[in-house]
């Protein structure tokens, strides 16, 4: 969606500058641990549109929700998939205003913060490079929206983002980003984080970071834009609830709409689906990308399988194989392993994409999950039993159904975070 709004002109607040860390700085948070608390899995842009022409000086604000608190605050960029050095000419963090009716795109002035990079405030990320800002002194609460924007003063060319991020993104001409208004930012796609990779806080003590690693089921298809109701956000409320703030894990939802354990994101699939990047690489290509590298994690989630089925045919015996190798990958890695059962589609999608011997997959791998399959990992959790029809099991129950059959509503998604056996999660 494209808003008619008017380029304003606003006056910059005075902002408070994060400057590069001294000896003295540094020695006051020694005992501070570094955990993730909001991260994104990130692609490639696509074949076409804004994606891959990039941003031109241009403005981008995008919202995110953290799952963990702490007393300092960096953010990282990503430029994993650029194909050329991206200029950054300025950053900047805030907390959202919603006083005001544009308050999805305005900020709190008080609360504006200037990132900088080894205490500039401009910096260039390499191409396939990530660049991490200089921590900021900034108290950040648990289920905390936060705003990051970035401007780019030149052409990025194709983008590194991620293309499900069922929050609303602003994008407008010149740098805005100490702009406490939203009326500047013309363009407002209900999707996108772009080059925002992840939030780090430093807490006194942290459990570490559980890392969901999932497909358009973990990353919100189905569920409110901009209602934060993806069932690793309503896991993250339910921590937090439940446990003390010390003892709360972060949680880092390392989905990708579309992603399959066997197959590129640009490989089509079936009922005509033409295959994007923004699906991304296979599954055991991600686990160097988007798993080991996260701030402290110490479980790992997958729930991944059911594209690999309705897209791609793939036997039960090739995603066991998969699952059982991020498995041991993970474990390997000293890594909490747990893995989720693949929930029910029928009903999705034109003719070929579900049918009876897709669906006998299903059941198969699910049957493998829950025998072999739950001596091998940490621990499972049954989805499948969670979101099924018990009279139609190769349905979703209607209660949960999202309307296009494959997807939970918010209240399927509450049912799957509710489900999650804590004491699995190794609290």
């Amino acid at each position: 969606m494209v808003s008619a709004a008017t380029l304003l002109v606003v006056a910059a607040p005075a902002m408070v500058a994060s400057a590069g860390p001294s000896d003295a700085d540094t020695a006051r948070h020694t005992r501070g641990e570094w955990a993730g608390t909001w991260a994104a899995a990130v692609t490639r842009g696509n074949t076409v549109g804004l994606t891959n022409t990039g941003l031109n000086n241009q403005s981008i604000r995008m919202t995110v929700r953290t799952s963990v608190g702490g007393d300092r605050l960096r953010v990282r960029l990503s430029n994993l998939y650029g194909e050329q050095a991206v200029e950054v000419g300025h950053a900047t963090v805030a907390r959202p205003n919603h006083t005001t009716v544009d308050d999805r795109a305005d900020i709190d002035p008080a609360s504006l913060r200037e990132l900088t990079f080894g205490g500039a405030t401009s910096a260039t990320m390499n191409r396939g490079a990530e660049l991490l800002s200089d921590p900021l002194d900034l108290v950040v609460a648990e289920r905390e929206e936060l705003v990051v924007t970035l401007h780019f003063p030149v052409l990025t060319g194709p983008v590194t983002f991620h293309g499900q991020s069922k929050v609303t993104t602003f994008i407008g001409a010149t740098d805005l980003t100490t702009a406490t208004g939203g009326a500047g930012f013309t363009i407002r796609p209900n999707c996108c984080w772009m080059f925002l990779s992840g939030l780090d806080v430093q807490r006194r003590h942290t459990p570490g970071a559980i890392v969901v690693l999932g497909d358009s089921i973990g990353d919100g298809n189905g569920s409110t834009v901009n209602a934060h109701k993806r069932w690793p956000d309503l896991l993250a409320d339910r921590l937090s609830a439940a446990r003390p703030e010390a003892r709360t894990p972060g949680v880092l939802n390392l989905s990708l709409a579309g992603n399959r354990l066997n197959h590129e994101g640009p490989e089509p699939g079936a009922g005509g689906f033409p295959g994007y990047p923004e699906l991304g690489p296979n599954a055991l290509a991600r686990l160097n990308e988007d798993v080991f590298p996260q701030t402290g994690v110490k479980t790992l989630v997958t729930h991944l399988g059911i594209n690999d089925i309705w897209m791609s045919g793939d036997s039960a015996e090739r995603i066991i194989a998969t699952l059982r190798q991020i498995n041991q990958q993970a474990r390997a890695r000293g890594l909490r392993s747990l893995a989720a059962t693949l929930t029910p589609y029928e009903g999705h999608g034109n003719p070929g994409v579900w049918t009876p011997e897709k669906d006998a997959t299903r059941q198969a791998v699910n049957a493998w999950l829950r025998g072999a399959g739950a001596r091998e990992f940490d621990g499972l959790l049954d989805f499948d039993a969670v979101l099924r029809d018990p009279a139609q099991p190769s349905r979703l129950l209607p209660a949960y159904d999202s309307g296009d059959h494959i997807h939970p509503n918010d209240a399927g998604n509450k049912a799957m975070a509710d489900a999650v056996p804590l004491r699995l999660l190794g609290l």
